[in-house]
């Protein structure tokens, strides 16, 4: 009988944002083999229509249940929020789901105003739009599209003008409406955590999903019975279909088994 809890975790994303989540659950999951997939070459899937969308989370769940995962992370807002639910209709593998914090933030408020920055497919999707519902009237939302963010991302240019430009034109508007805390809805967005703060002079909180995340796969993978606790020489997998490059240098001393560029 096959012993499911050596199998490896599965993480896929539009690109090298995932790896913000990847590294929570390293962090937490110590004794867990990793398969991370970054599907750069499509990147950004904000941009995408849904039935896009579904296609690619398909393609990746159906490459990484290929490599035994036992468990698949949709460590990205926008394949979550549009295929999340046809995934868990046809695979049996656990899926965990990446969501913006907007109810963490909405208890944590106290100008009653929170701004959440994510891509446009994340904020025009039907998941995203029933979570929203759920928080107070009271409370205002202040939502922008980072449009842009994403592939200066992927091109390794998060230091640039051109990325403090546009963060500055996405958040200075927020900042005039009283936002106290910023939902970011998008898992490559915590790589902007520096640029952010410096911006608004750390006048806000700013809130991301990757420790919640972390949290609940521990949970999703005890109930299952799929925890792996015995200690032994982990193994950190990282495939892209784009140049390697910008991957490398995300994950700069950090403990990897292998990065590998695909045809895929």
């Amino acid at each position: 009988m096959i012993n499911k809890s050596n199998q490896p975790i599965g993480i896929f994303d539009s690109g090298v944002g995932g790896t913000s989540i990847w590294k929570e659950i390293q962090q937490l999951l110590p004794n867990e083999d990793t398969i991370y997939l970054a599907d750069s070459l499509h990147a950004p899937y904000g941009q995408k229509s849904k039935e896009e969308i579904v296609h690619l989370s398909i393609k990746n769940t159906e490459f990484l249940i290929n490599k035994q995962c036992k468990l698949i992370i949709v460590a990205c807002n926008t394949a979550t929020t549009n295929a999340i639910k046809y995934l868990r209709s046809n695979y049996s593998v656990p899926f965990i789901g990446i969501e913006p914090a907007i109810k963490p933030a909405s208890l944590q408020t106290k100008t009653r105003t929170i701004g959440i920055l994510a891509t446009k497919g994340t904020l025009n999707s039907e998941l995203f739009e029933k979570t929203s519902s759920l928080i107070d009237n009271d409370i205002k939302i202040i939502e922008r599209i980072g449009e842009g963010l994403v592939e200066l991302i992927e091109q390794g240019r998060v230091d640039s003008k051109e990325m403090t430009s546009l963060l500055e034109s996405y958040l200075h508007p927020m900042l005039k409406e009283n936002i106290d805390c910023l939902v970011l809805g998008c898992t490559h967005y915590p790589y902007l955590i520096n640029a952010i703060k410096k911006i608004t002079k750390n006048s806000i909180n700013i809130i991301d999903s990757g420790e919640a995340v972390a949290r609940q796969t521990k949970r999703i993978l005890n109930q299952k019975k799929l925890l792996n606790n015995i200690k032994h020489n982990v193994s950190n997998i990282f495939y892209t279909n784009k140049d390697i490059t910008v991957l490398k240098n995300i994950l700069d001393g950090v403990n990897y088994s292998l990065i590998e560029k695909l045809d895929f």
